[in-house]
């Protein structure tokens, strides 16, 4: 007779044997029997058994084939599990037989030796006593007191490893449990860790399983954690891109954690501590050749040879501010020389720089330039008070007064990014790193062509454009011309308006500056001059005319 597990309520002080008895105490319903189809229907086929008082029901669903074919017809004989039904009427099952049959042979292949034998099966359902478990092709029970599970929805479809802790023949049924699972591999876990430790705890092992944080390796049937921080002296390692699942590896047995339940293993333990060899050995400032051994979008990583790698940002591998990517200056495998910039041993980093053993782009440049070079250059970037023009390697800032003879014009309204112009350099900053560049002084300014047709002295009409503090601005044939507050004398300021036209002389042309000053003072001292000087003749001629009547 087989105990029926579906409707179980298992209780801490009661036992399996417990409630299989209370099973035999029903009728005669829950054993194998064989009978005979008496009756076929569209549902069910109607099976007499022996002792029962009518014929039990049984599905069609079970005796079908794929195709829906049935496999038995009426007056077959079959073995089937009988159960008490709804209504007095009992109920048969065909394939609850055959998994009978598989739990005998089952119980017989295990036979004595099944005591605390380690096992895998799957959840297929719970019940109110604990779980029912599948197991090469059988069913088999776990108490829930047994299972260590803490929520019960997400314990179906799971495959757990367990123990199996009892087999009764006479009710043939196996029951199972994971918490005595957990002892036994504790304890397995533990001796094996003690005799691994043996010998500095060098062991062979293959990789089982890959993580993001390291690799699980397995050593004799115990997995440990070689944690992604112990795989190399190099630093952090991506476990994905160094091993794969079978990897044959050589590691060393830390230790056990007993709250994680494996043991903690590590390869970089294998060998001496390269880091203490750069501590004695390296400085800071040092130069060194190295080999780039990978590349990312933010640096490079270099190989120097001794199981240590440094890293190279991407801000130190060119003096060039705009590089995108490493790869435009280094490839995987090439060797460089750099120099150390940071020693950091306590967390094992070292950082290193290839530009600065090159000259910087300022440097060169000033071995070859001097101030009044005219060079080519195109423009990378406008700005409000002007553009920066790169020529061999330099940015120069051209400022909109150095671009333009017209105040008014802007170098980010009269260019774009790309554009390639002719400039002056008018200063080099050593101090500051800095060119200051000029397009101005390649053409002729407006002052120069204003000289051409004026000068010094000239008496001239100026019409007046905007008075300011200092003095006031006179537009003289098109060119801008500033009368200063000491040379409008003998006019008054206050009286001056703008649109007024007055008389001036030319006072100074700057044509490297382009600025015209204008002077009304010195147009009242040319007067008077000129005035005093043909006086000084009238009065000459008099005086000989007299003379020479006296004569």
């Amino acid at each position: 007779m087989l105990v029926n597990l579906d409707n179980v309520v298992l209780n801490d002080e009661e036992d399996f044997a417990a409630l299989l008895e209370a099973s035999e105490r029903r009728a005669v319903s829950g054993a194998i029997q064989t009978g005979e189809i008496v009756a076929i229907n569209d549902e069910y086929a109607m099976v007499a058994v022996p002792n029962e008082k009518s014929e039990a029901a049984l599905r069609l669903s079970e005796i079908q084939d794929e195709n829906g074919n049935l496999l038995f017809k009426q007056g077959d004989k079959i073995e089937v599990f009988v159960t008490s039904g709804r209504g007095g009427r009992p109920s048969a099952s065909y394939k609850k037989a055959l998994k009978m049959h598989k739990i005998v042979e089952k119980i017989a292949e295990l036979a004595d030796d099944y005591k605390d034998k380690i096992i895998e099966a799957k959840v297929i359902k719970k019940n109110k006593g604990g779980f029912i478990l599948e197991y090469d092709g059988v069913d088999v029970f776990m108490p829930r007191r047994d299972s260590a599970v803490r929520e019960d929805d997400k314990a179906i479809g799971r495959t757990y490893k367990v123990a199996i802790v009892n087999l009764d023949k006479e009710n043939n049924s196996i029951v199972v449990s994971r918490k005595r699972f957990f002892e036994l591999d504790d304890a397995n876990r533990q001796n094996m860790s003690s005799k691994l430790l043996e010998n500095d705890g060098v062991q062979n092992g293959v990789v089982a399983k890959i993580a993001p944080f390291g690799i699980f390796v397995d050593i004799g049937g115990i997995e440990g954690l070689v944690h992604y921080t112990e795989l190399s002296h190099k630093g952090p390692v991506n476990p994905a891109k160094n091993f794969k699942k079978g990897d044959a590896v050589v590691v060393k047995v830390l230790g056990y954690d007993e709250k994680k339940r494996r043991l903690s293993l590590s390869m970089k333990a294998l060998g001496d501590d390269p880091w203490k060899e750069i501590e004695k050995e390296l400085e800071v400032g040092y130069a060194i050749k190295v080999m780039v051994s990978n590349i990312e979008t933010y640096g490079a990583f270099v190989d120097l040879g001794n199981d240590i790698e440094g890293f190279l940002h991407i801000s130190e591998i060119s003096w060039n501010k705009n590089i995108k990517h490493p790869s435009q200056y280094l490839s995987v495998g090439q060797e460089i020389d750099v120099e150390i910039i940071e020693i950091d041993t306590t967390n094992k980093k070292l950082r290193v720089s290839l530009k600065r053993l090159l000259d910087k782009p300022f440097t060169q440049f000033t071995k070859t330039h001097q101030v009044g070079e005219i060079v080519k250059g195109k423009i990378v970037t406008l700005t409000d008070f002007g553009a920066f023009v790169k020529f061999d390697g330099v940015d120069g800032l051209l400022h909109n007064e150095d671009a333009f003879w017209d105040k008014e014009l802007k170098c980010k309204n009269e260019f774009k990014v790309g554009d390639e112009i002719e400039v002056k350099i008018i200063k080099i900053d050593q101090e500051n790193e800095r060119i200051s560049l000029s397009k101005k002084l390649l053409d002729h300014s407006p002052a120069k062509e204003f000289a051409k047709s004026h000068k010094v002295d000239d008496v001239v009409i100026g019409k007046v454009i905007d008075v300011k503090d200092f003095g006031v601005f006179v537009k003289i044939d098109e060119m801008e011309a500033l009368i200063r507050n000491d040379d409008i004398y003998p006019l008054k300021k206050e009286d001056i308006s703008a649109g007024q036209e007055m008389e001036c002389v030319i006072a100074h042309i700057d044509e490297e500056n382009n600025k015209v000053r204008a002077s009304i003072k010195r147009l009242e001292r040319q007067k008077e001059k000129e005035t005093l000087k043909a006086f000084n003749s009238e009065e000459k001629i008099t005086l000989g005319d007299k003379l020479k009547n006296r004569l």
